[in-house]
């Protein structure tokens, strides 16, 4: 017994802070627009007892799930997302894994200089950073008048409010939290393992695709999640580096909400992105347990 209050804290937490407003995202998702305050009915009226419960009960539909559905928007818009997180994580794993590496084979004196430079960009405000991309990647900004000094280009290049300013700042931004894991994975590398290998006839680039990468799948894993999850409903970056023609659920998410003042549909449009993002983790999850079972 003596464990549960210890337990009981966690889940008093999520309790207060995630259940009980999901529940109540789900309820207005399933309410109806209205010029009222709050903008949605119906609204639950406590003083009517059980009978007001009833009728409230009663008004509810699915009616803005269904309109999700029919309205093809949406889905690209799910979809956009969708590849735009993909490739950012692809391609943060691609810059994160060399540099998490070099970090786990520097001398031990000059891992924590390391590991403070890169977390470095954190006690700058995100909105900060953003704009300062704004600058560079503008066709007057630094890199296009550095390139055009060197001779690589004659015209300005257009990057600023394409995608491709999107992919820069989501893996610019994000680019810590998949170094940070696979950083923890790969410094508690065996490696003596490495050297057993190469005892046995594997070359270093055979044992590290053999040894070093499998045994840091947990870090790469969770950088992963860590890159895709905020990604998926990233609002602040393709707002900023990718103009109008970038179609981003998280955007769509905010003019429900606060241009058209549907709020039913915007809830609908949150609890289907968050179903997306749950339904990965908890097949993850199951996995990583069958497979502990198997290993016992």
């Amino acid at each position: 017994m003596r464990k549960w209050p210890l337990i009981a804290v966690p889940y008093l937490w999520l309790l207060l802070l995630f259940l009980v407003p999901f529940l109540i995202v789900i309820k207005i998702s399933l309410s109806d627009a209205a010029l009222s305050i709050p903008p949605y009915t119906p609204t639950l009226d406590l003083a009517a007892g059980w009978a007001g419960l009833r009728q409230f009960l009663s008004e509810l539909d699915f009616e803005n799930y269904a309109f999700l559905a029919s309205d093809d928007l949406y889905w690209r818009a799910y979809l956009s997302s969708l590849q735009i997180a993909t490739v950012s994580t692809v391609l943060t794993l691609m810059l994160g894994f060399p540099i998490a590496y070099g970090m786990a084979c520097a001398p031990e004196e000059w891992r924590p200089t390391l590991m403070m430079l890169v977390i470095l960009p954190f006690w700058t405000s995100l909105l900060i950073r953003v704009y300062a991309w704004m600058g560079i990647l503008s066709t007057e900004g630094f890199l296009n008048n550095f390139l055009q000094w060197l001779g690589v280009i004659d015209a300005p290049l257009m990057i600023l409010n394409t995608q491709n300013a999107v992919y820069i700042g989501i893996v610019y931004t994000y680019l810590p939290f998949m170094i940070l894991p696979i950083y923890s994975a790969l410094e508690k590398l065996d490696g003596s393992l490495i050297e057993a290998a190469e005892d046995l006839g594997c070359t270093r680039t055979k044992a590290f695709w053999l040894i070093t990468v499998p045994l840091s799948r947990p870090g790469i894993i969770a950088g992963c999640f860590l890159v895709f999850i905020p990604a998926l409903g990233e609002f602040v970056i393709p707002s900023l580096l990718g103009g109008s023609e970038t179609l981003m659920i998280g955007k769509v998410l905010w003019e429900e909400f606060f241009n058209n003042r549907d709020w039913p549909v915007a809830s609908a449009v949150a609890v289907v992105l968050l179903l997306i993002l749950i339904i990965p983790i908890v097949l993850f999850q199951r996995n990583e347990q069958k497979q502990r079972e198997a290993g016992k």
